[in-house]
């Protein structure tokens, strides 16, 4: 009983300590955020970067988008990314042995014949069955190739593109006109540059007309307005702030660029996991490392990329349990760079970082809200500490998310009436008491389930310009 009662007060404490270091560690990041995205909103100002889109200085990009079971959407995004503000540029679409009309709504639509085209096949892929292109879109490719999953297509697109950047975006993402420019102006400033990642944001609930958005609304669902008060905590202060320490771990897959012999020289992005985008920048990180190069890879605050967000319970555990996974997949993977000086900050900081707070802090924050309970409730914790750890957790989280939207809106200012931004501080407050705890949950399902869906992609509903429908996010090959 003795050794029952010392532990549970010994990890009550422990917990304790953990929940308000961990909340410290992410205001810090949000005060290392905040100078970094001034600084970026300054440069920006004082920079002519409109005068890029016709510059011809600028380095041509090939945007990769990878299409499975897309065909309610996949002509309107095409149209969005034909309207993009670059001078050159090339759209590969990659239909990775789609179901549906996807293939057939995209020939039709833009006139398209196969072609006879050679393929350079720097990285092994699934076999290309056919190429299709048409005079009047120079830029426009179609590739059509059996299933292989998302980075199987990518590796595709990546073989069949001719210029040295790729952008690889997902087939329902949305990007803002110049985000091109923004992007690519990283590749021309710093020549060391291999990987630039863009914010993702939510456009539940806006107006999008054409494959642009005209106006950002706050969304109905309550679920998808918590994501966005998550999705600029981890943009605007997690990665924004891993990236000023020269550490980020991730691009996201939705919207990210990359320097194309890199890619290939680390052997192009790993088949049949399901967190792909992740592991590739670490094998970028590792593999420089290893060739003791100079090289950068950074998160940008403004290129923006449109995404839609899961509305349901069900489709939110989905999305989450896959994250976990495929973080932990790639920790897995890579683990013998933690705490290695020879990877510099990356192993010394992010990848310690990753396990201790992205991995492993669902499982103790959940134990946390069981054993300091209990040691209350035995006596081995006096009330006022209860009392005390509750509001520092609570009012530290609050701090957090708070501070994330004030910095929206204080550099970029997207959601412009003051309604909806006190909105949003309303669902940064009450995201504490159940959302927070129940995504807790997810991510931990997802520990526990890593072996038996470590390949799975699962599938979510999505709402689309009015009309639900259900798409599959990967292909089958990972199911």
């Amino acid at each position: 009983m003795y050794i029952l009662r010392m532990f549970i007060i010994s990890f009550s404490v422990f917990c304790i300590i953990y929940t308000i270091a961990i909340n410290i560690f992410y205001n810090v990041q949000m005060g290392i955020s905040f100078l970094d995205i001034l600084g970026y909103m300054k440069k920006m100002k004082a920079s002519d970067y409109k005068r890029y889109s016709e510059s011809k200085n600028m380095i041509p990009i090939s945007i990769i988008v990878p299409a499975y079971n897309e065909e309610k959407t996949i002509v309107d995004n095409i149209k969005s990314l034909l309207s993009l503000n670059y001078l050159e540029y090339e759209i590969i679409i990659v239909n990775d042995g789609s179901k549906d009309d996807t293939k057939e709504k995209i020939i039709k639509e833009f006139n398209l014949k196969k072609v006879n085209q050679p393929v350079k096949n720097s990285l092994k892929t699934k076999e290309v069955l056919g190429i299709y292109r048409n005079t009047n879109y120079e830029n426009l490719i179609l590739v059509d190739k059996l299933n292989g999953g998302k980075a199987d297509a990518l590796n595709a697109g990546i073989n069949i593109s001719k210029y040295p950047i790729f952008a690889s975006i997902d087939a329902d993402s949305i990007l803002e006109k110049d985000s091109l420019i923004k992007l690519t102006m990283s590749f021309v400033e710093k020549p060391e540059t291999i990987a630039v990642g863009g914010i993702v944001r939510i456009a539940n609930g806006s107006i999008i007309k054409n494959g642009e958005l005209i106006r950002m609304n706050i969304p109905k669902s309550k679920i998808a307005i918590f994501q966005i008060v998550e999705y600029l905590r981890a943009f605007l202060t997690g990665r924004a702030s891993l990236s000023k320490l020269h550490s980020i771990l991730i691009i996201s897959g939705a919207f990210g660029a990359f320097n194309k012999k890199a890619v290939i020289n680390c052997g192009g992005y790993k088949v049949n996991i399901i967190g792909e985008d992740m592991e590739i920048i670490v094998r970028l990180h590792k593999t420089m490392k290893d060739q003791k190069k100079k090289y950068n890879i950074e998160f940008l605050a403004e290129p923006i990329c449109w995404t839609q967000a899961p509305e349901s319970f069900k489709d939110l555990r989905t999305q989450r349990r896959r994250w976990q996974i495929g973080l932990f997949d790639t920790l897995l993977s890579y683990k013998s760079m933690i705490f290695n000086p020879k990877y510099g900050t990356i192993g010394m900081i992010s990848l310690p970082y990753y396990w201790i707070f992205e991995l492993l802090g669902p499982i103790i924050e959940f134990l946390g809200y069981i054993f300091i309970p209990l040691a209350y409730l035995f006596g081995l914790l006096h009330f006022d500490m209860f009392i005390i750890y509750l509001i520092i957790a609570f009012l530290l989280g609050c701090t957090l998310s708070m501070g994330s939207i004030l910095l929206e809106q204080v550099s970029f200012c997207k959601y412009s009436s003051l309604k909806d931004t006190m909105h949003l501080m309303l669902f940064a407050v009450i995201e504490n008491l159940g959302y927070r705890q129940l995504t807790i949950l997810y991510r931990i399902e997802g520990i526990f389930k890593f072996r038996k869906l470590r390949h799975s992609w699962g599938t979510i509903e999505r709402k689309q310009r009015s009309e639900e429908h259900t798409s599959e996010l990967q292909s089958p090959v990972l199911s």
